[in-house]
């Protein structure tokens, strides 16, 4: 798109938008700096063959080149270099040598955008974007308001504010999004946008609330809630639900709290819809295992620290004979514990690493409601937290961190 807010430089020019379609055509840059940092991956993205000429690099430039992605001739441009060449992108600080490169370009009638003067350019970059397949490119004449404008549309796909559903409906079939710890602005962007588009949301307890409330009138709502030692829709009906929805022509989004892979059930979701013949696609999600401490200032591994930190499932006690985990490795590693689903059984968890080897005195915090406005943690050590959790009233949904880490970023622990 084009906006009628030139910069005085290209006052009274209007560009003729295009999408240049570069795989295997020759791309020359000449210029390794801050510009070409931002300018070569979308000609990477794009398939070109990216010949950059330029004495030095930033870092992020050469890993491109040692990476294979383009093509680096450590010198400073000569004539000659422009053949072959499609299209050029000048980005040094050598007014001399821009022109130079602008000059050549236009008699070989190749397109050439300068980073220095657009004026004196024959192209112009546009500030783009993309979503879901789409490139949204917005020429203005001024990069920063063409990069404004084009912040603001994505922005609007992405978060569904600005819909285009009603040109383009997605196909019938299941999405296993997860949701992240709590806070509706730590979902994905591509779990909010499918969000966006739903016939039919599936929502677990622990997913954003909020989310629900952006939801379109038309879109129906099952609640898929499992409440610790309460109301909860069985497994199965879940599955059963996701299938029967899709198969009616719906797409429906399984929205999850976290992620749907780490205890959330979204393997044997994931598997009941395809032995029904209903497509699914899985959208990662922010796990609380590493958020919700993050959330409190706890980082789950620190340099000199730790070198490992481990997620527990706590919802079965140490001697249930239905755990699968080993209690005895765990409590002998020297990193970081991270317990979910461990509120109930804090006291019997607790017990049984110290038993096992892990000193009473090391340190625990427990965030409850992690992320979300009702957040609060609570500090302990491994042989109070059981009695700490009591006395401050803990519920689900809780993350219980152990381990040095738990302090490292207190300057009042660390003066």
């Amino acid at each position: 798109m084009t906006a009628p807010h030139p910069h005085p430089s290209t006052a009274g020019r209007t560009p003729y938008p295009v999408g240049l379609l570069l795989t295997g055509r020759r791309v020359l840059v000449v210029g390794g700096g801050q510009v070409a940092q931002r300018r070569l991956p979308a000609l990477i993205a794009a398939g070109a063959d990216v010949q950059l000429v330029s004495p030095v690099t930033t870092p992020a430039v050469q890993a491109m080149a040692d990476a294979g992605e383009i093509s680096w001739h450590r010198r400073g441009y000569t004539d000659g270099d422009l053949a072959d060449c499609w299209y050029v992108l000048v980005a040094t600080d050598d007014h001399e040598v821009n022109e130079a490169v602008s000059a050549a370009a236009e008699r070989l009638r190749i397109f050439c955008a300068r980073s220095d003067d657009a004026a004196a350019a024959s192209a112009w970059t546009p500030a783009t974007g993309h979503d879901d397949g789409t490139t949204v490119a917005v020429l203005t004449g001024d990069p920063r308001h063409s990069a404004a404008l084009r912040t603001t549309i994505v922005e609007g796909l992405r978060d569904g504010s600005l819909s285009a559903r009603q040109f383009r409906a997605r196909a019938a079939g299941v999405a296993l999004v997860g949701g992240g710890p709590g806070d509706p602005d730590l979902i994905t962007v591509r779990g909010r946008r499918l969000l966006a588009d739903a016939d039919v949301v599936v929502a677990d307890r622990l997913a954003p609330r909020e989310l629900l409330a952006e939801l379109a009138p038309h879109v129906e709502v099952i609640d898929a809630s499992k409440i610790p030692y309460g109301r909860a829709m069985a497994q199965e009906a879940i599955n059963q639900a996701l299938i029967d929805a899709a198969k009616a022509g719906k797409f429906v989004v399984r929205l999850k709290g976290g992620d749907p892979y780490v205890y959330g059930r979204g393997g044997e979701e994931l598997l009941a819809c395809v032995e029904a013949g209903v497509p699914v696609t899985v959208v990662p999600g922010i796990s609380s295992s590493i958020s919700v401490p993050a959330a409190v200032g706890i980082p789950v591994t620190h340099r000199g620290m730790t070198h490992e930190f481990t997620v527990i499932s706590g919802h079965v006690a140490p001697e249930d004979p239905r755990s699968l985990v080993n209690w005895e490795a765990a409590a002998q590693m020297r990193g970081t514990l991270v317990l979910l689903m461990a509120v109930e059984r804090i006291g019997a968890i607790a017990a049984k690493l110290i038993a096992s080897g892990r000193d009473a005195d090391t340190p625990v915090a427990v965030v409850q409601e992690g992320t979300t406005a009702a957040q609060r943690r609570i500090d302990a050590t491994l042989g109070t937290v059981a009695a700490t959790v009591s006395a401050e009233g803990v519920r689900p949904p809780a993350v219980i961190v152990i381990g040095e880490v738990v302090h490292v970023l207190d300057p009042t622990r660390n003066a």
